[in-house]
């Protein structure tokens, strides 16, 4: 360890007091130091000062100790080249204890001193520490519950309130050494400022840093949530409201005053460092009784982009304990925790004034019919912005009940932005974090919800009935964290001169609207990038893709090691987390957790899920499906045909990708889907699945009965059921024909329709007749202006419409068309028209191309093409072998040659 000291400090003896007190202080401290070896940051032979926020005793004794320990040279011997007795002096200064009497000394005295040493000799240097001292700031599991009433806070408590600390928290003692400031150097920059100038800017500035090491470490300074209240009901917005709500209802100014208040009583947080100690020291043995391990993934990089910006973490929302979870490993990890928005169903009693004094302010689910409400929430998003005060919500809305991320709501959005554009004073940083669990508590209610069940209100009752959850394990969480998003650049892409738009609150710039879809659009891009991919997911994947959710052990074991070999060749990004564990043990996992059980058999052990574990397995599998989408788009291409082009799987991959991600929220523009599907391939080449012909341009794959063809299979039917709700929905409209239906009347066909399939097929997934999902693909229709209300706000479209329903045939098959077209309201007679036309002739009536391309199943390939492909064919086999892959008959020959699974 390099020992950093002075050859010409004078050596001065420690008092025998001091000493004494040290000695007994010993066994009551456990110091930290931060970073663990500081004696890196000085430079040799300059003469060192350290600099402490508060002056007191302990903190001295606790400086002292903590240099010794790491070599550093002492802070009570004389600082040389100087007058100073001690090397350290405190920017704070505590009021005498002894008849109250008071020390006129101004703390900038030191840093005048230390200047007027410099003078005259301009090879001089002094090396000025600043070092922070925290004491309790996160008891652990050993700590006692008293303990956390004393931890650290922004208050300076007194002599008799720092001993009960010492006494109770002092074995998490933190002793923080920040970079060394030169002062020749500042002295420098500073020109020709007088010395008590330069002192007075010096200590503003060391103030400020330690504001800041204290808010990272502690959180905000919000102990007087009074003062956050007022400042909102002075402000000139939330007084036109009172007055506009005063004169529109007829009542004083008082009354509507009043109002005001306790709207922003009934918002409000009221912060409090005791309650979030104590929060935390609880959790601790909560989460220990649930979770048999909580991991933080990418939190060095989240940690290391936040300084100087203000952060809004939004991670996606799969559960209640998500903001819990999330509040309390930051906490855990020296971070502070955010201020959460949360629904005012959760301001129960008992548990509303907890979770506000840790952070909640609760919103109510709808602004409208309340303009004050409106301007009184806004206006506190912006105090808190203006504060540089963290905060959490989720842009979903609510809870995902399906495990896919929601379409966001950009509300909180809006009001984030809208305050930062009043005040840009402090950058704003986004910050996506993926939660991944292995079962969730909610899962039953959740699936109930899904068939038709009304969603349980928040109660109390309730939630004491739900303590029944911890007699249960629930595996391993993961909290991801995503690639931040700065708010600024999006800012400039869009107006240049965004900064003058925020001069009056009521105003709405046209472009606003813009920056807040790409924005909501990127979070969820992001969340989905950081996905952690647990042996459950996996599990789901796979299992789920067979009819009976069964498989024979042998073939799990092939077909997880195919999974994990595709993501980690093939990796989605760089902060996707894979589990490490081997398919066996994957299996073995699955089987301990609950979620599958295996049955002896003699010809080989098979593994499957039983009925209600299916549905709440699905929920995992729809968390990583945007990890498989390219993988089984290929794979659906061969689900029904022999041989495909590369160019026709890339045009029908362009058709489709625009549906695809809007609804999983994909990264890619089409250069990089373009780019990733041929990657995807080229990986089923490698692995055997594919076979390459024609130099390349055509794709195989073998009989049905191979295991290649099983393994394509299965990943293909992680997605099909996605191309079966597009059909659903082409196909309802379509067959009503233009100016029939409005969009509301084409959910609820597209949602029975999809209901009564998903009753008739047992189909274990209660997303596949989500509402929402039909809404977000009849919103992209819009979009891209396939489709259009006209007038009388009824649908029309044009004929790629039409077009669409014909490139469907390619993936799907023909007892799926004609099961969705029969069971369609007044779709008996189109599935009868299907019905009576072969294969081929159907292929060629919908599509516009000659009888040769038409072949191709709308694949729009070149005469040159077809002639390589029969060039390289010219020995081939039987007919039934060697039916076009592109050619919608070799449907029929893939359907009779699957393995029944």
């Amino acid at each position: 360890m390099q020992n950093i000291s002075t050859a010409d400090t004078p050596r001065r003896r420690t008092p025998w007091w001091f000493h004494l007190a040290g000695q007994l202080l010993q066994p009551w401290v456990r110091i930290r130091r931060d970073p663990a070896e500081p004696t890196t940051l000085l430079k040799a032979g300059v003469p060192v000062c350290y600099v402490i926020e508060r002056d007191g005793f302990s903190d001295a004794l606790i400086l002292d100790r903590a240099c010794r320990e790491a070599g550093l040279p002492g802070p009570l011997q004389p600082l040389a080249g100087t007058r100073r007795k001690r090397s350290v002096f405190a920017l704070m200064r505590r009021d005498g204890w002894l008849f109250g009497r008071k020390r006129h000394r101004s703390p900038n005295e030191p840093l005048g001193q230390l200047v007027h040493s410099l003078e005259g000799m301009p090879d001089r240097d002094i090396q000025i520490v600043p070092v922070s001292i925290y004491v309790g700031r996160a008891p652990t599991r050993d700590s006692g519950w008293f303990s956390v009433l004393f931890s650290e806070n922004w208050v300076m408590v007194g002599r008799f309130s720092r001993l009960l600390a010492l006494l109770l928290n002092g074995r998490d003692t933190v002793v923080h050494f920040a970079t060394p400031v030169s002062l020749r150097e500042v002295l420098a920059e500073s020109g020709e400022l007088p010395p008590p100038r330069f002192a007075r800017k010096l200590a503003r500035v060391l103030r400020t840093h330690f504001r800041r090491i204290r808010a990272a470490v502690i959180g905000p300074d919000l102990s007087h949530r009074r003062t956050v209240v007022d400042d909102v009901l002075r402000a000139e917005p939330v007084r036109a409201a009172i007055a506009a709500t005063a004169a529109k209802e007829k009542i004083s100014k008082a009354k509507a005053w009043r109002q005001a208040q306790k709207m922003m009583l009934e918002i409000a947080a009221d912060y409090s460092h005791p309650v979030v100690r104590s929060v935390s020291f609880l959790l601790s043995n909560f989460w220990n009784k649930l979770y048999d391990g909580i991991a933080m993934h990418h939190f060095d990089k989240a940690r290391a982009a936040a300084p100087g910006y203000e952060v809004v973490y939004v991670p996606s929302h799969r559960s209640h304990t998500d903001y819990l979870l999330l509040s309390y490993q930051l906490h855990m990890s020296g971070v502070v925790p955010p201020h959460i928005a949360a629904g005012v169903n959760l301001n129960l009693p008992l548990i509303g004034p907890i979770l506000r004094r840790g952070g909640a302010f609760f919103m109510r689910r709808t602004f409208k019919g309340n303009a004050m409400y409106s301007v009184i929430f806004n206006e506190y998003m912006a105090q808190l912005i203006d504060r540089g005060v963290p905060m959490e919500y989720f842009i979903e809305g609510g809870r995902s009940r399906t495990g896919r991320l929601l379409a966001p709501r950009a509300g909180m959005l809006v009001m984030t932005v809208r305050a930062f554009l009043r005040a840009p004073r402090r950058p704003v940083l986004f910050q996506p974090v993926y939660v991944g669990y292995e079962k969730l508590m909610e899962g039953k209610s959740y699936a109930g919800e899904l068939s038709g069940q009304p969603k349980e209100k928040e109660s109390l009752i309730g939630l004491l009935k739900g303590l029944k959850v911890l007699r249960q394990r629930y595996g391993h969480v993961a909290l991801n964290f995503g690639e931040p998003i700065e708010l600024t650049p999006l800012l400039d892409a869009a107006s240049a001169d965004w900064r003058s738009a925020g001069g009056d609150p009521d105003t709405r710039p046209e472009w606003l609207s813009g920056v807040i879809d790409r924005l909501a659009e990127k979070i969820q891009v992001n969340v989905n990038r950081a996905a952690d991919v647990n042996p459950i997911n996996l599990l789901a994947l796979t299992l789920l893709a067979t009819p009976k959710h069964a498989m024979a052990e042998g073939d799990l074991l092939a077909q997880l090691e195919l999974t994990k070999s595709l993501l980690q060749e093939l990796p989605y990004s760089d902060r996707i987390t894979l589990t490490p564990m081997d398919p066996a043990g994957i299996i073995a996992y699955g089987e301990q957790m609950g979620w599958i059980r295996r049955i002896r058999h003699p010809l080989g052990d098979v593994l499957d899920v039983e009925g209600e574990q299916a549905v709440l397995l699905s929920y995992f599998r729809n968390n990583v499906l945007h990890l498989m989408a390219l993988a089984a788009w290929v794979a659906c291409c061969f689900l029904n045909n022999r041989r495909m082009s590369r160019a026709s799987v890339q045009r029908l991959g362009r058709i489709i990708y625009p549906f695809l991600q809007g609804e999983l929220f994909l990264p890619w523009d089409e250069a990089g889907f373009g780019a990733q599907l041929q990657a995807t391939i080229d990986f089923f080449v490698r692995r055997g699945l594919l076979e390459a012909t024609g130099d390349g341009r055509m794709l195989e794959r073998g009989p049905g009965q191979e295991d290649g063809a099983f393994q394509l299979k299965v990943i293909a039917r992680s997605l099909i059921q996605a191309f079966e709700r597009y059909y659903i929905a082409i196909a309802a409209l379509v067959k009503h024909g233009p100016h029939t239906l409005s969009s509301g009347e084409l959910e609820t066909t597209c949602t029975l329709t999809a209901q009564r399939l998903a009753l008739l097929n047992e189909l274990s997934a209660p997303e596949f007749f989500d509402k929402a999902l039909f809404r977000g693909f009849i919103q992209k229709l819009r979009e891209r202006r396939i489709v259009w209300n006209d007038d009388n706000g009824k649908l029309d479209y044009d004929s790629s419409l039409e077009d669409m329903v014909r490139d469907a045939r390619v993936i799907l098959s023909r007892e799926m068309r004609h099961s969705i077209l029969k069971i369609t309201p007044g779709g008996e007679r189109d599935a009868a028209a299907e019905e009576a036309l072969p294969e081929a002739a159907t292929a060629t009536a919908a599509s516009p191309e000659p009888p040769v391309q038409a072949a191709d199943a709308g694949a729009e390939l070149h005469q040159r093409h077809v002639a390589a492909e029969q060039a390289s064919h010219q020995a081939a086999p039987p007919p039934a072998e060697t039916a076009d892959a592109d050619a919608t008959t070799g449907e029929q020959e893939g359907t009779q040659r699957d393995l029944p699974l």
